[in-house]
């Protein structure tokens, strides 16, 4: 594929030997998953994530993304080595749902060098413009279900499950390449345990039991009905996140799979579900965070790190979590009830947090806009730790 820039320094193609292939084969596909460890290695704060989830989160039998989305992956090479990397993927799901022409990228990686990042982002709108995108938009892998944004702040914070990771030069680069902000994204950490302070995010008047709101109660997760609280799950983040920016509806299998890739991971106390009267209104999902027991072992385990990651799994040596689902009934839109639910379920899970080995959960994503649940959050925790970037960039000449 022949190299073009969309900024305004010009690319030597002779000179640097720079071109952009399609990714094919295993060997190819192996070098796409395994580059941003060998590029970042040594960065302070990059700690690579297991292999082995990243090429689940990639192959198209792996990902219940590829039930209606298909995706392109793309390769810089210069001196037979690869300098970056990107996809470019179409999800007919967000377009049903959105009703726009709106293709997206992810998995961008590279060197510091404004050269590769041009060349990768002109090859994916390329793709995307000949399967008749008109906008396009990311980073996300490979949808705003999975890793979002690209990480502007909070790189030497507390990596967390499924959460990006990019270098400094990356968010000036995509600038320079005509990319533009469409929104901001942050992540907030909170202190759970024992010794954290109880925050009071809710009069005692309108606590869980019986009261003026109805009987609201509260429950963790049933293992042995699993698969009936997912469903319940879904169908309540689907209604709660319908209108929310960015956010796609989670199809059954979806979230068969996330139940399959995080049973191993889960206890009943990771799951909150709140009803009234009987009928589920909120829901709030945790998950461990991997990175806790697998940081060591830099992405590749060997068979003894494989035993020791099995050792660690089993005894839930973890000390953090991300809340990755939090979901409020639009039967409660512009009812008391409705404002104070998701104060409700974070005050539940840090209940939680005091019978489970956590001493920090982390709140992401958070839309910049969404100004009530900031408020909330941040008289927890003033301020994020790290921010990420979601850019879009026109395909029409």
């Amino acid at each position: 594929m022949p190299v073009t820039s969309g900024c305004n320094e010009p690319v030597m193609n002779e000179t640097d030997r720079l071109t952009i292939i399609p990714v094919s084969g295993f060997r190819q596909m192996t070098t796409f998953i395994q580059l941003p460890r060998r590029l970042y290695a040594g960065l302070p704060g990059y700690v690579p994530p297991l292999e082995l989830t990243q090429r689940d989160l990639l192959t198209p039998r792996k990902n219940s993304f590829f039930r209606q989305g298909r995706a392109q992956y793309f390769l810089a090479m210069r001196g037979g080595k690869a300098v970056g990397r990107i996809s470019a993927q179409i999800d007919p799901v967000s377009m049903e749902h959105y009703g726009e022409p709106v293709g997206f990228f992810g998995a961008l990686d590279a060197i510091d060098d404004m050269a590769v990042v041009s060349a990768l982002l002109d090859a994916a709108g390329a793709w995307l413009r000949q399967h008749g995108m008109k906008l396009m938009r990311g980073p996300q892998t490979l949808d705003s279900n999975g890793e979002f944004g690209m990480m502007l702040s909070g790189h030497h914070a507390l990596p967390m499950v499924a959460m990006p990771w990019h270098p400094h030069w990356l968010p000036a680069m995509m600038e320079a390449c005509g990319c533009t902000k469409a929104h901001d994204l942050l992540a907030y950490q909170m202190k759970t345990g024992p010794d954290a302070e109880e925050a009071h995010l809710v009069p005692s008047s309108l606590r869980l039991g019986e009261g003026r709101l109805g009987n609201v109660t509260t429950r963790g997760l049933r293992m042995d009905r699993i698969e009936e609280d997912g469903e319940i799950l879904r169908r309540l983040y689907n209604d709660a996140w319908r209108n929310n920016w960015g956010s796609i509806p989670l199809a059954r299998e979806d979230i068969q799979s996330m139940i399959v890739e995080l049973k191993p991971l889960l206890k009943p106390e990771h799951f909150v579900l709140i009803e009234q009267n009987g009928e589920p209104v909120c829901v709030a999902l945790v998950v461990p965070n991997v990175f806790d027991i697998s940081s060591d072992l830099n992405g590749d385990p060997s068979p003894l790190g494989w035993i020791k990651l099995g050792k660690r799994l089993l005894r839930h040596e973890f000390h953090s979590a991300r809340v990755i689902l939090l979901g409020v009934s639009s039967r409660l839109d512009g009812t008391a009830l409705g404002a104070i639910m998701p104060a409700l379920a974070i005050t539940e899970l840090m209940k939680r947090g005091r019978s489970l080995p956590y001493r920090t959960i982390e709140l992401g994503w958070v839309l910049e806009t969404n100004q009530p649940m900031r408020r909330l959050i941040e008289r927890i925790t003033p301020q994020p730790c790290k921010r990420y970037r979601v850019y879009d960039r026109s395909l029409v000449d």
